[in-house]
């Protein structure tokens, strides 16, 4: 499938005035022109999948294809080294458009982010062929570990967005193309859970011992029965990693994890404290100690900036895509939501058009499917709806100086535990 630049009659009808018909055509027109190296780059990540942290290819393959298209890069941006940065232009607004990386334990890119990758590269690339006339400076964030341990929050805690007016990314989505602004993620914590009590033989001495595994299982009971008192929309689960390692052992130590999302932040809040009294409970009751652990960040809910979320949407339609009502809440979870809690941006989906609507996600099938011709045209699409969707915020005055103006008392990024 080709896409063709916007003609500036047709950009007339949609009420653009004519600089911004021809912005908009050099933007596509910029993206068409890598049509090739981008969907390179998406089989190229897709093909050699690395884990959080580790995405060393990938993170160089982003690098070198900013640097072949004009952007000063920075290796191992903010403290990670699997981060990258390329910046172009000077400007009031600065734009960051998002890539990240990272794959799936057992699935590799199961959940596409090698068109994530992609998609945001080639957004960078179109808004740079604009952004002197439009006065703007682009900046790409390239983004390890979403899946497990948070990149972007630790991102975001050493100022990779404290210049930033907006943000965006694209991630790959199924069959359907759904409206960007009602489309939210749970927050999302997970944590280990240890319970260490006393040893002791199980049949001669069962009351000299202190049993973790009892712990384990009073801890499975009150969280089942925890369930049936939260609010809909939040999800608890949680399994039993090791609980004992003989029958005739009293087991010493107990491991779980267990995980807590919801799209309401303040239900989010409830199970988390509930949770701990669960376990504090499940502790005092078997005279065990109890040790909390989160291995990653929380991620915060998404919220998407209506504005920036319909210029999307308008550009998927002039696309040809149907753009659809959302059926259904809260769509999993991303640290993308807390840096959508600290400024204007967005996360919306691309659609695969002509895939299979039931081909799950975080699966080897998705895997496979996101290196297909279908998913290369998502790429471009993707690239190309970001871009304009952000030519069309920045070469509105009206809009752009409210941007400028929140960010001038934004202030830096402050963390809070």
């Amino acid at each position: 499938m080709t896409i063709t630049a916007p003609e500036t009659a047709a950009a007339r009808d949609r009420g653009i005035d004519p600089d911004g018909a021809r912005l908009e055509a050099s933007v596509t027109a910029a993206v068409e022109a890598r049509r090739h190296e981008l969907v390179a780059l998406s089989h190229a990540i897709g093909e050699d999948p690395e884990l959080a942290f580790e995405e060393h290819r990938a993170a160089e393959r982003v690098a070198v294809a900013l640097e072949a298209n004009g952007f000063d890069v920075t290796r191992g941006a903010y403290g990670l080294p699997t981060a990258v940065e390329g910046v172009y232009g000077t400007g009031d607004v600065t734009v960051a458009v998002v890539s990240e990386y990272d794959a799936l334990p057992g699935v590799g890119h199961g959940c596409g982010h090698n068109l994530i990758a992609a998609a945001g590269v080639g957004a960078a690339i179109g808004l740079r062929a604009v952004a002197d006339e439009l006065g703007i400076r682009v900046k790409l964030l390239g983004s390890p570990a979403e899946e497990l341990g948070g990149g972007k929050i630790l991102m975001l805690r050493e100022g990779a967005w404290n210049d930033t007016t907006f943000s965006l990314m694209v991630h790959g989505g199924g069959a359907d193309q759904y409206r960007t602004a009602p489309m939210t993620t749970m927050a999302l914590e997970r944590i280990i859970v240890r319970f260490t009590g006393v040893p002791a033989h199980a049949a001669a001495g069962p009351h000299e011992g202190v049993n973790a595994g009892d712990a384990a299982t009073l801890t499975q009971v009150a969280l089942g029965l925890l369930r049936q008192q939260l609010k809909r929309g939040t999800v608890l689960s949680s399994f039993v990693r090791n609980a004992g390692e003989a029958a005739n052992i009293i087991p010493a130590h107990a491991e779980l994890e267990i995980e807590m999302r919801s799209g309401n932040a303040e239900d989010w809040a409830v199970v988390r404290r509930r949770v701990r009294e669960c376990l504090a409970g499940a502790a005092q009751a078997t005279g065990c100690t109890l040790e909390i652990e989160l291995p990653e960040l929380p991620y915060g809910v998404l919220k998407q900036d209506e504005r920036l979320a319909e210029h999307f949407d308008d550009v998927l339609r002039e696309l040809g895509y149907e753009v659809k009502d959302l059926p259904d809440g809260p769509q999993g979870s991303t640290d993308m939501a807390d840096v959508s809690q600290y400024l204007p941006a967005i996360h919306p989906m691309i659609s695969i058009r002509g895939i299979d609507a039931n081909t799950p996600g975080h699966s080897p099938e998705y895997a496979a499917l996101a290196r297909t011709p279908e998913a290369d045209v998502a790429v471009i699409d993707g690239a190309i709806g970001l871009a304009l969707a952000a030519v069309r915020v920045a070469a509105d005055p009206e809009h752009r100086a409210e941007l400028i103006a929140a960010q001038a008392v934004r202030g830096p990024f402050a963390w809070e535990d």
